[in-house]
């Protein structure tokens, strides 16, 4: 049987990257939306490929599966192309998008608080209850005013990560951390 030890490497590395990303993004806030769009542009594409090669491989067989398949492959290969030839627009898209995802976060984490009360203690408890409650106002603000969200989503993010990143340097160094 493979002994772990009681340190969350996976955690601490997440979490050293999440505060060098959250860094470069307070200090360049404009290059990182640019840079999302870039990049959810690419993976949209390539994932439409990998949808339209499934396809591909799967059309005789009968279903449901390969004609999903299929039209989400042309979507997403549609969708990637218009992110990487109209960036302008996709920065409207990740402003709209952004929040959703903020919100379903910190949904998550603050549902299974209970638990991390019970394995790490009061002080991470209280940590990821501000730092979560912080990030449903944020992402209500950025859904009120989409233009707000726009000219600062650089550096809400920035900060965002850099708290995410905390966040992992501590699950790292408590008990929740040692089992991965």
């Amino acid at each position: 049987m493979r002994r772990r030890s009681g340190f969350g490497w996976l955690e601490f590395i997440e979490g050293l990257l999440l505060i060098l990303l959250g860094i470069f993004t307070c200090v360049h806030p404009g290059s990182i939306l640019e840079g999302f769009v870039i990049l959810y542009g690419l993976l949209a594409v390539v994932t439409g490929i990998g949808d339209l090669v499934f396809y591909v491989k799967m059309e005789q067989h009968m279903g449901f599966g390969p004609s999903v398949s299929l039209i989400a492959g042309l979507l997403s290969v549609m969708a990637g192309f218009m992110l990487l030839v109209h960036p302008d627009a996709g920065k409207w898209i990740i402003a709209l998008l952004v929040p959703i995802w903020f919100i379903a976060h910190c949904i998550s984490r603050l549902s299974h608080l209970n638990i991390v009360r019970f394995v790490a203690g009061n002080a991470y408890y209280y940590f990821s209850l501000v730092i979560n409650t912080a990030g449903l106002v944020l992402a209500v603000l950025m859904i009120v005013n989409p233009g707000f969200s726009v000219f600062s989503i650089g550096v809400l993010m920035g900060v965002y990560l850099l708290l995410l990143g905390i966040d992992c340097l501590i699950t790292a160094f408590s008990d929740i951390g040692g089992g991965w």
